[in-house]
Order: structure tokens, then C-alpha cells, then sequence
């Protein structure tokens, strides 16, 4: 299908075009220095509900965050398609929607195994997942997306993203449909879209239409699912399958099709008039629709997924109270996305940063490229003079300084600990001997957020036992302290100013899921605080069975299915087991920077 291409500034169809924006601004992974695994580059919501009568419907609605279902669910034993679903025979023709295609021996590829990361590229091995296909999936339909650490959205992402084999008893296609979807949730559109894109459009089940179709929206690439539209027609959501027919016909050079198709919509009464409007826009660009197509955002409460889509391919400014409050998956696809507008991805980025979605020099790259345009805002160019600092300056003693005045530019929470994330390369050059006062606990998270542990370690003989950041290098250090004992976790808590002596709480969770304090010691301590740390739920069975059978992309699920929400809200059994099991299949580097990051983020 010839398609003509677009005179915006984006281009429709620019999903390699998109990538190649992105990637030089936003590299997603340099975020782990030299002897960590490298996770992949960065996810669907769920398509449009079924329209009820007393609600106007909108296409691609986003998914409603908030607290999700237990994380584990139980086995289902059934295969939802034949051999022949999985396997394939290279030579023959395949029928999706109605149409045939006709590919090429060695131009097809097996459901066998799917997915772009190999070992050798930073993935987990093929069978990381193990063999229970529909229980993985189930779990990843369960997990919300929104997670309290930051490296367990990279682990999580660098493990979907993997080249894994498909168990026996699940299509291929619907394990890449739950995957793709679970990481636009995660707010990770570029790692979804890769997904997608490594199974043949197809042979994409329905699960895997309907995830395409959000996962194009997120990159704001509505050309990516004309392929998939015939059988988004047959199996999907009708209406919002007709809009993208419509665009497809339009970036044809077919205006009667296109406008017989959006005809048909508006007559159903079943999608929202502003949907269609932003669809007539995205048609005007294509020379199919009117190119004069007004766009007035005054009664829009929400932004979906369509809208998004439709609108920032169409470089159509978004309403900032409707970025502000859009749901953390979409603010990370406005970072991700090169065509949204410089303020509104600068505005989303320091949750994007503190989620793990922007590696450091992802995000410090983003800030330099904003503070070069023409008169940037006040903040950013203050703030980019700081990071400069924090870098350039001479005097160890001033960069710190520089540092410390980002780490208390922001009072919030997450704007701190993105503050920490963009100094990370900085903290990491800091020479050990610079005075940085008695406590540095703030410059070792820093480090930490961006994987620095063998820079941190040199801070070792100038910290103080019992001090905050003698804790985070307890549990952070690649090498265990000496000294290690239950007398010294009790020095700490004592004077633990967190909640309920939740720091203290977790610091002998790490701890003792890292094997560095003893039995005995452990059990004294846990005494003390008063903690159960050996508590058993079917959450803390599933991920130590998982570990016991050696599938670190399963521990990886079940760890970010653990931590769901904020760090006030996650046990510290929870971090125990979590960390406990990640060591347990070889993903003690990743425990290591989880259990640092509660200590610095409580």
C-alpha cells in the first residue's frame, strides 16, 4: 500500500522516524553502568469500553489507576490456540480480517519465541518466564503499572521486553498482547511498541489488535495501525477501528472511503464528537479531510489514549490542566513522544526520571535540549545552570554544593528524587576526600539511582555507623560492610525519623534478603522493631516458588507486582522476599539498588 507522507513536523507514519527522534534525546539505556544487565528502551491500556447508555464513549479511554487485584492468580491450564497458532508453516498464506498475505519463506516469524531483547543485548534468557504461560499472563493483566521503585520498572522493563519463549499452554500473539499492555501502564510506549512490532501484524490475535491499536496511539503514530485494521474491524471496538480506517484511507490518497467511513461513526452516535473532530484534523493532514477542522478542548474532562494519540501527532497543543492531570502512563508518553511540545514533556519528566521510564543522561539530556531553545522559563534555565554546576565546576566542594541546592529545589517527594537521578553521574565523579558534611546519604542515592555502586563504595570509610548513609551503603554496596549486627541496625533506628520506623524496617529487610546479617541477628532485630519478616501469603509463596524454579522474569513480575503504589504502602516482608529472591536467581545487583532505594525515598 503506497501511502503519501505527511508535510508535519512529526510525519504519520514516522514509528522508525519517532524512534529515531527519541532515542538520540532520550536514550533510554545507558542507565546502568558497566556490569549491570542493560534493559531494553521503554506500554497498553485496555481499548475503549463497550459504550453504556448513560455516558458519552471516547476511543482508546485510558485505564483507571488505583489499587489492582491481588497479584497472584491461579493457574489456568488451557491453550487458547492450536500448534498451529504457535508454530506456523513459513510458506503459506494466513488470513487475518478478511485480507491474505503472502510472505516470503524466512520473512516470517515463529510465535515461538517473541520479543527483541536476547541475552546478548541485555535480555534475560528465553526461558526467564518458565512454562506457565496463562499465569504469567494473568498476573501481568493484574499489575497496575505503577510502581513505588524505580528499578523495578527497569527490571520489569528490560524483562518484558526479552526475547522469551512461549509456554505451550498460551498464543504467542496474546503473551505479546499482555506484555505490550502491562508496559503501557508502565508509562514505556517505545519498549510496547517494539513488542508489537516482533510479532507479524498478521498473525496478531485479537488481544494483540487491540493492544496495537493503544500502543500506536502512545506513540502518536496513527499509521502504525493501518495494518492491523481489517482485523480490528472483525474482532474489535468498531467505531474506533472505522476512525482508523478512515486515516488509513486518507494516507492512501482515498478521500470517498475515508469520508464514507467517518460518516458512518458520527451517524452511530457511539463516539464523542471531539474524538471524530481530532480524527478530521489528523485526515486534513493526510489532503483526505478538512484541513480547517477547529479543535476547541472547553467540555473535555479527560485525556484518553485517543486523544492523546490523535493530537500530539497533529501537534495540536493539549490543554495543560488536562496534561496535569492525565494519568502517569500518558505524562511518560508525552516525555517519550519527540513531537509534544518542549514544556509539556519537561513538565512530566521528573515523575518520568523518579519512575525509571527516563534513564540519568536521558533526562539530563531533555533538560539540556529544553534550556537551548529560544528564552527558556526561569526554573529551567536555573535549574540547568545548577546541573552544569553539579558537572563542570572545579572544586569538588562546589559541585556538591550545586548539587544539594537541585536535591532542595523541589519539595516534593518525586521532584527530590528526580533531582537525585539527574545528578547521578555527577555524585559518581565526586572524589571521596570532598567534604560533604556528616551524613551524605543524599549524594550515595544519588549514585545508586543511577546504578553507581562500585563509586559508592569509596564513600565507605567516611560514613558513620548508624547514619543514614551508612545504611543505604549496608544494603547498596556490591561488597557486604563489616561489622554487620543487630546492635547496629538498633544504632540506626534509634534514630529513625521515618514512620512507624519504616526505614529502619526495611533496612533490615535488605538486609537479610541479601544473606548479610545472620540468623540469629536478624531474628533479634526484627524483635526489636517489631516485624514480621518471615510472614507467608500467596504473594510471598508465588515469588519464592519462582525463584526455586530459576525464572528471574517471573521474580521480576512478582517483585513489581509487590511494590504496587507508593513506598509507605509496601511491607517490609515484601521488600524481604523481594530482594531475597532476586539474589536467589541472579539478580543480586537489582535487589541491591531496590533495597538503597527504599532506604533513600522513605
Amino acid at each position: 500500500m503506497k501511502m503519501k507522507m505527511l508535510s508535519l513536523t512529526l510525519g504519520l507514519s514516522g514509528t522508525a522516524l519517532a524512534a529515531a527522534l527519541v532515542l538520540p534525546a532520550i536514550a533510554q539505556e545507558s542507565l546502568l553502568p558497566e556490569g549491570f544487565g542493560n534493559p531494553a528502551e521503554t506500554p497498553a491500556p485496555r481499548p475503549a469500553p463497550t459504550p453504556s447508555p448513560t455516558t458519552t464513549p471516547t476511543p482508546g479511554s485510558a485505564p483507571a489507576n488505583g489499587s489492582a487485584p491481588p497479584p497472584v492468580v491461579p493457574t489456568s491450564g488451557t491453550a487458547r490456540a492450536s500448534a498451529s497458532a504457535e508454530t506456523g508453516k513459513e510458506d503459506e498464506e494466513v488470513e487475518s480480517g478478511g485480507l491474505k498475505y503472502d510472505l516470503p519463506p524466512g520473512a516470517r516469524r515463529l510465535l515461538t519465541r517473541v520479543g527483541p531483547l536476547t541475552p546478548e543485548t541485555g535480555g534475560l534468557a528465553p526461558d526467564a518466564f518458565g512454562v506457565r504461560g496463562q499465569y504469567a499472563a494473568a498476573i501481568m493483566r493484574k499489575t497496575n503499572g505503577q510502581f513505588a521503585s524505580r528499578w523495578a520498572q527497569i527490571l520489569l522493563r528490560r524483562s518484558l521486553a526479552s526475547a522469551i519463549d512461549t509456554p505451550g499452554t498460551i498464543n504467542g500473539a496474546d503473551l505479546a498482547a499482555d506484555r505490550a499492555s502491562l508496559l503501557l501502564r508502565m508509562g514505556e510506549s517505545i519498549t510496547a511498541r517494539r513488542i508489537v512490532q516482533s510479532v507479524d501484524y498478521d498473525r496478531a490475535s485479537p488481544r494483540l489488535v487491540a493492544a496495537a491499536q493503544q500502543t500506536y496511539l502512545a506513540n502518536a503514530d496513527p499509521a502504525g495501525m493501518c495494518p492491523y485494521v481489517p482485523a480490528g474491524l472483525a474482532h474489535g471496538d468498531e467505531q474506533a477501528w472505522r476512525l482508523a480506517s478512515a486515516i488509513c484511507s486518507g494516507l492512501s490518497g482515498e478521500a470517498g472511503p475515508a469520508s464514507w467511513a467517518i460518516g458512518r461513526v458520527r451517524s452511530s452516535g457511539k463516539i464523542s464528537n471531539f474524538d471524530i473532530l481530532l480524527t478530521e484534523r489528523v485526515l486534513g493532514a493526510t489532503g483526505a479531510g478538512r484541513r480547517s477542522t477547529t479543535i476547541e478542548w472547553d467540555n473535555i474532562d479527560r485525556l484518553t489514549s485517543w486523544r492523546f494519540g490523535m493530537a500530539t501527532a497533529t501537534a495540536i497543543p493539549v490543554p495543560e490542566a488536562l496534561r496535569a492531570a492525565a494519568p502517569s502512563n500518558i505524562k511518560s508518553w508525552s516525555v517519550l513522544a519527540p513531537m509534544t511540545d518542549m514544556a509539556s514533556r519537561i513538565a512530566a519528566a521528573p515523575e518520568a526520571a523518579a519512575r525509571g521510564v527516563l534513564s540519568s543522561e536521558a533526562y539530563v539530556s531533555l533538560l539540556s535540549a529544553a534550556a537551548s531553545e529560544e528564552e527558556p522559563a526561569a526554573a529551567l534555565a536555573t535549574q540547568t545552570e545548577q546541573l552544569r554546576a553539579a558537572f563542570r565546576l572545579a572544586n569538588g566542594v562546589d559541585r556538591y554544593a550545586a548539587m544539594e541546592r537541585l536535591w532542595a529545589t523541589d519539595a516534593s517527594p518525586t521532584g527530590r528524587y528526580a533531582a537525585m537521578v539527574a545528578t547521578a553521574r555527577a555524585a559518581a565523579a565526586l572524589p571521596a576526600d570532598t567534604e560533604v558534611g556528616d551524613d551524605p546519604w543524599q549524594l550515595l542515592g544519588s549514585m545508586l539511582a543511577g546504578g553507581y555502586d562500585e563509586n559508592a563504595i569509596a564513600w565507605v570509610p567516611t560514613v558513620s555507623v548508624g547514619s543514614r548513609a551508612w545504611a543505604v551503603l549496608a544494603v547498596g554496596s556490591p561488597r557486604p560492610l563489616t561489622g554487620m549486627s543487630a546492635g547496629a541496625v538498633g544504632r540506626f533506628s534509634g534514630d529513625d525519623d521515618s514512620a512507624d520506623t519504616l526505614r529502619s524496617k526495611f533496612l533490615l529487610a535488605g538486609l537479610a534478603g541479601l544473606g548479610r546479617l545472620d540468623a540469629s541477628a536478624a531474628a533479634s532485630a526484627a524483635g526489636d522493631l517489631e516485624v514480621d519478616l518471615g510472614k507467608q501469603t500467596r504473594w510471598s509463596r508465588a515469588i519464592m516458588a519462582a525463584a526455586e524454579r530459576r525464572e528471574p522474569g517471573m521474580v521480576a513480575l512478582l517483585a513489581a507486582a509487590g511494590m504496587q503504589g507508593e513506598w509507605s504502602k509496601v511491607p517490609p516482608y515484601h521488600l524481604y522476599y523481594i530482594v531475597r529472591a532476586l539474589r536467589e536467581v541472579g539478580l543480586a545487583s537489582e535487589a541491591r539498588m531496590i533495597a538503597a532505594e527504599a532506604l533513600v525515598r522513605v
